[in-house]
């Protein structure tokens, strides 16, 4: 199944995607998938062609910021929550999509769990996959500095820190053709840096884990949480309070899996993925 690559112009903003699309007609609904920091599309490459090959569609965009899609400077876009959320919200209204399930990860992935909650009618069910969702998540010291003044200009220019993070969190080695593929913004120019240091320094964590931990106490959907145990900034403990009070919420557990468990152990997420997404209807 080809992973084919997109772009659309929503308003002022341009965004790129990555997709597949079944051969056909197909009674499923779509499947939208939202990658974390510091990350973009290319993180669902394992994941996609098999959503397309049991008749799923699925879109993979890179979020307002980051891979290929627009870099706005900050008086266009603020980088907030909040702007992440419309933005997302007038990308999918554009792709007409109506009703989809989507999938989160890591840090930015919450963005997307803010999105389900401001607009339920749409989602379906939700797989999450280690991104934080209770009010004692932090983000990461690695990732505070990148918002730091004077040191996270210079840290959020070096593309290493991709390197570092990606690998850094998995816990495992990724190929270097891969790791070509996600420095590559940061090497075209300042604009992806930027754009990163921007999300940081905006990402409001504490009013936004509130509103996720309050607002899914009320969510009578399915949820899915695959959690990579060996994550080193999101423990499972903090998945399972999470899904303590949410009867229709499953947990499943990876040992030996770090914080980016689609990089690494795609076949794994995919038992309880691809059925997961053939409920719904």
């Amino acid at each position: 199944m080809t992973i084919t690559e997109h772009q659309i112009k929503v308003d002022s903003l341009e965004w790129f995607y990555r997709e597949v699309a079944p051969i056909g007609i197909s009674d499923l609904l779509p499947v939208v998938l939202l990658h974390g920091l510091p990350s973009h599309s290319y993180g669902w490459r394992h994941i996609l062609p098999a959503l397309g090959s049991q008749g799923t569609r699925a879109i993979a965009p890179d979020l307002i910021g980051f891979g290929s899609s627009a870099k706005p400077p900050l008086r266009e876009f603020n980088y907030t929550p909040d702007a992440f959320v419309k933005a997302l919200a007038e990308f999918i209204q554009a792709l007409e999509i109506d009703r989809f399930c989507l999938v989160v990860q890591g840090f930015l992935g919450s963005v997307g769990l803010q999105y389900a909650l401001r607009h339920s009618d749409r989602v379906e069910n939700i797989a999450i996959l280690n991104t934080p969702l209770t009010t004692t998540a932090k983000l990461p010291w690695q990732m505070q500095q990148w918002g730091l003044p004077f040191a996270g200009d210079m840290a959020t220019q070096d593309p290493l820190l991709v390197d570092r993070t990606l690998e850094g969190g998995s816990r495992y080695q990724i190929s270097e053709a891969d790791l070509d593929v996600f420095r590559k913004p940061f090497l075209k120019s300042s604009k992806a840096g930027r754009s990163l240091m921007t999300t940081v320094r905006n990402l409001k964590m504490s009013p936004s884990m509130t509103e996720i931990a309050d607002g899914f106490q009320n969510w009578k959907k399915p949820i899915l949480i695959i959690w990579g145990t060996n994550d080193p900034w999101l423990p499972v403990e903090t998945a399972q309070k999470f899904a303590s009070n949410l009867p229709q919420a499953e947990i499943v557990r990876l040992e030996k899996v770090g914080h980016y468990p689609q990089e690494h152990f795609a076949e794994d997420i995919l038992k309880d993925l691809l059925p997961f997404v053939r409920r719904a209807t």
